[in-house]
């Protein structure tokens, strides 16, 4: 009769959780109705409703992906539904596994409040890129934490195993395909999938979770590339003009190897940018861009950028630390308010909702400043990629710390701006990385594999080994 209690009282607090998640996505779709939408976006959606030709400036499956939802739905709205469902899914399956894992009670309302924070709320309901990929790797972690609930000696099945693999590295994928430097961050969070889910996986395991994984890119890219045809637009070479316009003098590039129409342009965009200030996206800030953008210039200005980077390598270096070091210590752009202007007829759906979600973005990036600052998650990643601790959860937790310090630090030589959308990963990683590691203080730590028991390798109790690779 206790046992039986105790089963009801669980089950009642996994419908309570799960009916709050419902809530709270519900409550962050109506804030952000029908999503709140930068120049970027904007640009994304007229590819999406076709009128504007796809190109692979912004992702172009974020723009497939949207306009398959428009045919579907009729609703632009859509995609915000979409990106919130898969938030506070994740942080639901996150909170169950917590639960089940350490048996706390506090654990997995703490797991799901992360997504009321202030740093992960202000970007929920954007449409970027760049949320779309913290999303998609969150999701996989939340996969791969149902990998680490315990059995109770039953071996997961192979089926199951390779069902979730395939389920992890569908959302993986996606966030290197939305976000191209999203790889650093997602191959430690492909290694917490597969130790999850196999314990001490064999080589021949490895080999086969990598090439899914590879499968998993390579193929969608290809499809999009073949039937989707974007067009092409060298938008690497907005990061080699940022070097160029910065770290070259004006009668250097006065004096540049290139055709008099380009050099112009470089000369003009330096004094430009030393004129208002701008220190990167010299692009959009300072560049005369002609009406082919970057397509026809991209040639030209990665050959000026090879020649003449390699003998000002101090300069570049200088450059280059002094906008990573902005990125760390003045990190730009904590909240985008609503719908930017637009000739669409887009605005937000509910105002007084939009000024409410400001108010309390705005006002707890002020009282603590350092929930939006780079050189406070980056210190967050590092300790927690160093330190995970010795519990149930200290795997995880370094793989989430690993993520979060390679996302941050491989912004060093490609960062077109200082914004904190492009530490949005590393917040919400680190938070659920630090939380982790304050409720995993009470529980053992993985019983370690035992030579000889294929059975019960395991990662947490309870575990299945790699069994003949499957």
């Amino acid at each position: 009769m206790g046992q039986m209690g105790r089963t009801l009282r669980a089950r009642h607090r996994v419908w309570l959780l799960a009916t709050v998640a419902a809530v709270c996505c519900l409550v962050t779709i109506l804030v952000f109705a029908p999503g709140y939408l930068s120049p970027d976006s904007l640009d994304q959606l007229r590819q999406a409703e076709g009128k504007k030709p796809l190109t692979d400036w912004h992702p172009p499956v974020l723009s497939l992906v949207w306009r398959a939802l428009i045919a579907v739905t009729g609703s632009i709205t859509s995609l915000l539904v979409l990106q919130c469902l898969v938030l506070w899914a994740a942080l639901c399956v996150l909170a169950l596994c917590v639960g089940r894992l350490t048996g706390s009670r506090g654990g997995p309302p703490a797991v799901l409040g992360l997504g009321l924070t202030p740093f992960v709320l202000t970007f929920a309901g954007v449409v970027w890129k760049d949320v779309h990929a913290a999303f998609a790797l969150l999701a996989a972690c939340a996969i791969a934490f149902t990998g680490l609930l315990p059995r109770d000696g039953v071996p997961r099945r192979p089926a199951v195993r390779w069902g979730l693999l395939w389920l992890g590295v569908l959302f993986l994928a996606y966030a290197m395909l939305v976000r191209k430097n999203a790889v650093v961050a997602a191959i430690p969070v492909f290694v917490m999938l597969v130790l999850a889910l196999w314990g001490t996986p064999g080589r021949r395991t490895w080999l086969k979770c990598t090439a899914a994984l590879v499968t998993g890119l390579v193929v969608p890219a290809a499809a999009i590339s073949l039937f989707a045809h974007p067009l092409r637009t060298n938008q690497g070479a907005q990061i080699m003009l940022d070097d160029l316009v910065h770290v070259l003098r004006v009668d250097e590039l006065r004096s540049a190897d290139v055709p008099p129409g380009l050099r112009d342009r470089l000369v003009a965009s330096a004094r430009e940018c030393e004129r208002v200030g701008a220190l990167s996206d010299a692009y959009w800030a300072c560049y005369q861009r002609p009406a082919d953008g970057l397509r026809g210039d991209s040639g030209e200005i990665t050959s000026l950028w090879l020649r003449e980077m390699s003998g000002h390598v101090p300069h570049y270096l200088q450059y280059r630390l002094l906008l990573f070091t902005t990125l760390l210590f003045e990190t730009d752009y904590a909240y985008k308010a609503g719908v930017s202007r637009n000739d669409l007829g887009i605005e937000v759906a509910h105002p007084r909702l939009e000024d409410m979600l400001g108010t309390y973005v705005n006002g707890m990036a002020e009282d603590l400043p350092w929930l939006f600052r780079g050189w406070f998650w980056l210190a967050v990643a590092l300790v927690l990629a160093v330190r995970p601790g010795t519990g149930v959860f200290s795997m995880p937790v370094r793989a989430l710390g690993v993520s979060s310090a390679a996302y941050i630090l491989g912004y060093l030589p490609i960062m077109p701006a200082t914004d904190f959308r492009y530490l949005y990963w590393p917040a919400i990683a680190g938070a659920l990385g630090l939380l982790l590691l304050w409720l995993g203080r009470g529980t053992p730590p993985p019983r370690p594999a035992s030579p000889g028991a294929a059975a019960d390798r395991t990662l947490t109790a309870h575990q299945p080994a790699d069994a003949g690779g499957q």
